[in-house]
């Protein structure tokens, strides 16, 4: 009985780790998609600029579709 409750033991250890380990890869992962999304945000919104400046008209995801 010993050896099991040690075996099972060890074998809790291994799995705290494990979810450790992955709580901090998915904590990472979520900075990085913070980051990521900021961003793209930021280029979209300097491509919008960029493209009305060029044409001097509303960006096209900016205007309201014709039958609004």
């Amino acid at each position: 009985m010993d050896e099991r409750l040690k075996a099972l033991e060890e074998e809790v250890a291994h799995l705290r780790k494990s979810v450790d380990d992955l709580s901090d890869v998915v904590a990472r992962q979520s900075r990085e998609i913070d980051l990521l999304t900021r961003r793209s945000a930021m280029l979209m919104e300097r491509a919008a600029e960029a493209e009305a400046a060029s044409s001097g008209a509303v960006p096209l995801a900016d205007q309201k579709p014709p039958h609004w």
